[in-house]
C-alpha cells in the first residue's frame, strides 16, 4: 500500500512545527524528506529587512523551488514527506503580501498566472497534514529556534497568515486532509503525542480505524 503513496505534505504557519514532524515521519515510515528551501534562499534575509523591495522575488523563488520539488517527487520512485506545499505559497503567502501592499497588482497577476500553469502539471499530496497553531505557540517555536532574520517578524504578520491558513483549510478539496492541533502536541518531548499522530496518519492513508 505504501508504494502507492507518492507524497505526504505538512502545511502550517511559520513556527508550527512542520520540519520537526517531517523529520519524525520520515524516520518512522522510512520516507524521503524534502525540507523547505529556507536557509539557502538568497532572498529571505533581504525580505525580512525590506519586505516591499524583495517580496515578489522571494515568492517567485519559493514557487519555483516548490515546483521543482514536486516534479522530482512525482518522477521518483520513493514516498516523500514534504515540508510546506506549493499551494500555501499561492493561497496564503503571496496573497497576504499583495494585500499588505508589498506586491503590486501587476506582479501579483503574473505570479498567479505562473502558479496556475505550474499547478496544472502536478498532482496534490496523497495526504495533507495541517499543523494548526495559535500565535503564542508560533512565537515560542520561532523564539526557540533563534533564526536572526525572523526577529523582525511582527505579530500582525503572523495573525494575517493564520487567518488565511484557516480559510484555505476550510475550503481545501484536493485530497485527504488531517488537522493536528499543534498547541496540544509536543512531538519530541511526548512520544505518546507522536504516537497519536501516527495512528491518525495510518488511518487516513490505509483506512485503519
Amino acid at each position: 500500500m505504501a508504494n502507492d503513496i507518492k507524497y505526504v505534505a505538512i502545511a502550517g504557519n511559520i513556527g508550527a512545527g512542520k520540519t520537526t514532524l517531517c523529520t519524525l515521519l520520515s524516520k518512522h515510515f522510512n520516507w524521503s524528506v524534502h525540507y523547505e528551501d529556507a536557509d539557502s534562499n538568497p532572498y529571505l534575509i533581504d525580505f525580512y529587512n525590506d519586505m516591499r523591495r524583495w517580496a515578489f522575488n522571494l515568492q517567485i523563488y519559493f514557487l519555483n523551488s516548490r515546483f521543482k520539488q514536486i516534479t522530482n517527487i512525482l518522477q521518483g520512485d520513493e514516498t516523500v514527506v514534504q515540508d510546506r506545499t506549493i499551494y500555501e505559497d499561492a493561497h496564503i503567502f503571496a496573497p497576504n503580501l499583495h494585500e499588505m501592499g508589498l506586491i503590486v497588482e501587476r506582479d501579483f497577476e503574473t505570479y498567479l498566472d505562473l502558479f496556475h500553469n505550474m499547478s496544472a502539471m502536478i498532482q496534490p499530496p496523497d495526504l495533507l497534514i495541517y499543523l494548526k497553531a495559535s500565535i503564542p505557540t508560533l512565537v515560542k517555536h520561532i523564539h526557540d529556534r533563534g533564526r536572526d532574520y525572523e526577529g523582525n517578524m511582527s505579530l500582525d504578520y503572523l495573525k494575517k497568515l493564520n487567518k488565511r491558513y484557516d480559510e484555505w483549510i476550510e475550503s481545501y478539496d484536493k485530497g485527504k486532509l488531517l488537522i493536528i492541533n499543534a498547541d496540544e502536541m509536543d512531538f519530541i518531548k511526548n512520544p505518546s503525542d507522536f504516537g497519536e499522530v501516527l495512528e491518525k496518519v495510518n488511518a487516513q492513508l490505509h483506512g485503519l480505524f
